[in-house]
């Protein structure tokens, strides 16, 4: 990532703009990361099985996300360090290993996940084109190649202007989806009244496991990790704390804006209809009937959007964890290249063996809701050490905020393994 620079006045206004979208890459390369197809795929499923009733769910995700971002670019703001060094000079290397090894496992099954839901997407759209279609495989093939191109001929601020192209794409797509097809607004509002559904007879995923899912997939350990190699990349320091701040709540609340637009879209449409969502796929056909060609196309445009825009920075991860680690450069060299080409094959994963990308994706997800408690703790220690934070330690609130989530995280790991283990029996 490379740091912002000043653009005179004078300037061509586009490239004005530019520059002030610019400011906030490091928020929308983690709203890119957030919102990939399994986040599309768990709040659509939501709103199938649940209407708007799990609204508040995605609003106190998106607040416990703010906070914990905020707090962990803070930290690289203010130390310089990135958060796996930090784990393993400050509390120990076991623990900076716990969390590179436990996310490169989590982010393996994510990048098998996204292509698997997003090629089923393109394979069914197309057969509405022509007859047959063109094969999950086929489409699986030709984006880890697209996939592939963009990786060895880009750098990091390459990744950037696509990764916010596809945001960009990715958001106006679903919003523009939701006026089409949302519920009526008293429901909304009253979604965000706290209540768990009762289970929807006949379907693989339990209440539980839904709502573990929604969590894990917007509070996600890896996003804050990635966070603090953005901020130190960015060259971001003490006197950057109020701009980092605005971007936190910048990222955040565009992360509740999309998933909260899925979620009303789908309990619009399918659940008026009592119409279930165990894949991705079936929006493709379901909706059409009910919201017109227009809304699928919006659909498969911002799933395919939005799963590219997850794909890079999973491919990502590991790279930057290991530089983390190392303490070195988190620019992208040729051997990370390679490691990133390597496991992009898992995208070819889920079509090759037929495997069930949605239930993948949603348990991919609760596993991050299970190591999300060790992920605020870590911060809470690191956040409160006077050797290494002085003046910018927590507050009061914020250390009431940290004890609450850390209420909220072990609330949601346990969901997590009663819905998975209660999935896996059915």
């Amino acid at each position: 990532m490379n740091k912002t620079t000043s653009v005179p006045e004078t300037a061509p206004f586009s490239r004005r703009i530019l520059n002030k979208l610019a400011a906030f890459t490091p928020g929308i390369f983690l709203i890119g990361y957030s919102i990939g197809t399994g986040s599309i795929t768990t709040m659509a499923k939501a709103g199938a099985n649940y209407g708007v009733s799990l609204m508040w769910a995605v609003a106190l995700s998106c607040v416990v996300t703010w906070f914990l971002i905020r707090i962990y670019g803070r930290y690289a703001s203010v130390t310089g360090e990135r958060a796996l060094t930090a784990f393993r000079l400050h509390i120990h290397p076991g623990v900076a290993m716990l969390f590179l090894i436990g996310l490169t496992v989590a982010v393996s099954g994510s990048i098998m996940g996204v292509m698997g839901i997003l090629a089923d997407v393109m394979s069914v759209w197309s057969a509405t084109w022509f007859e047959g279609g063109i094969s999950p495989l086929a489409w699986a093939i030709a984006m880890v190649i697209m996939i592939n191109v963009a990786l060895w001929t880009n750098t990091n601020s390459g990744f950037d202007k696509i990764l916010s192209a596809l945001v960009g794409i990715m958001g106006l797509a679903f919003v523009i989806n939701f006026f089409i097809m949302m519920p009526p607004v008293a429901d909304l509002l009253a979604g965000f009244v706290p209540s768990v559904p009762a289970a929807v007879p006949g379907d693989n995923s339990s209440p539980f496991l839904i709502i573990a899912g929604m969590v894990g997939t917007t509070v996600a350990p890896a996003m804050f990790l990635m966070r603090t190699a953005l901020v130190k990349s960015n060259g971001w320091g003490v006197h950057n704390l109020p701009h980092q701040n605005r971007d936190a709540i910048v990222s955040a609340s565009m992360m509740f804006i999309i998933s909260a637009a899925v979620m009303a879209a789908a309990a619009g449409t399918l659940y008026q209809t009592g119409t279930g969502l165990n894949n991705a796929a079936q929006m493709v056909v379901i909706l059409e009937p009910i919201a017109g060609s227009a809304a699928v196309g919006l659909f498969v445009i911002g799933t395919v959007a939005a799963g590219l825009s997850s794909q890079f920075p999973n491919l990502l991860l590991t790279p930057w964890l290991l530089a983390d680690w190392r303490n070195t450069s988190n620019e992208v060299s040729t051997g990370y290249r390679w490691l990133m080409t390597v496991m992009s094959l898992l995208c070819l994963v889920v079509p090759l063996f037929h495997a069930r990308p949605v239930l993948v994706m949603i348990a991919s997800q609760a596993f991050n809701a299970i190591i999300l408690p060790l992920t605020v703790l870590c911060m809470f220690w690191l956040a409160n050490n006077r050797s290494l934070m002085g003046d910018h330690r927590c507050s009061r609130w914020e250390n009431l905020m940290f004890v609450a989530i850390s209420a909220f995280t072990l609330v949601m790991g346990y969901m997590a393994m009663s819905g998975l283990i209660e999935s896996l029996l059915k």
